[in-house]
């Protein structure tokens, strides 16, 4: 079965973000979902012809996790924003292990955003381990290098340079801010319970 490009036009007139760049951002997102029904349905087959101990086949395997982890990754940093944003509940259990974990929320966020503000590209991911029942503010500096095993990602954000550069040229910490102010805290309850 293949996966299919969800539909986040509705964050169009988003404050802080350009149509344009919210379109260019989308289009680069549907390129991530048809690679990653390209690159599945060409090991299917290459699996059928028993082409599996070819070079083409291993790099095709090794590319599937870049393809994948952008469409998936895309998906989560579109979902976690909203016109206007979202704050966060003060009474859910994530706010309260964020406090516990980081001192505070304002500690949490400093350090949140120090992290996108480093140099390179890639990705910031608010990641909860359930194993340990931490949380953790992770870089990742490509799609398919750097997760944390087993950790959920909870809050997702951009830092390639396509997710800014249109709206804010060089100003990474810029893009950072009107990032937070269109967070869509709203959190489900059925995630909000398995953080303790």
């Amino acid at each position: 079965m293949a996966y299919e490009a969800k539909n986040f036009e509705s964050l169009l007139g988003t404050k802080g973000f350009s149509d344009q760049l919210l379109k260019n951002h989308f289009t680069l997102y549907q390129g991530y979902v048809t690679n990653t029904n390209k690159v599945a349905d060409t090991l299917s087959a290459m699996a059928k012809e028993g082409k599996t101990g070819t070079p083409e086949y291993a790099e095709l395997k090794r590319r599937f996790g870049w393809e994948f982890n952008g469409m998936r990754l895309h998906e989560y940093y579109f979902d976690n924003m909203t016109k206007g944003g979202k704050e966060i509940d003060k009474n859910t259990n994530l706010y309260k292990k964020i406090v516990a974990d980081f001192g505070s929320y304002e500690t949490w966020e400093k350090d949140f955003k120090a992290t996108g503000a480093m140099r390179g590209i890639g990705w910031v991911i608010l990641y909860y381990d359930g194993t340990e029942g931490r949380l953790f503010n992770t870089w990742i500096n490509e799609h398919d290098v750097g997760h944390l095993s087993g950790a959920k990602p909870l809050m997702v954000m951009d830092v390639f340079e396509h997710a800014y550069m249109i709206d804010y040229g060089l100003k990474k910490a810029d893009y950072i801010e009107a990032f937070f102010k269109a967070i869509d805290w709203t959190i489900d309850p059925k995630m909000d319970s398995w953080i303790e």
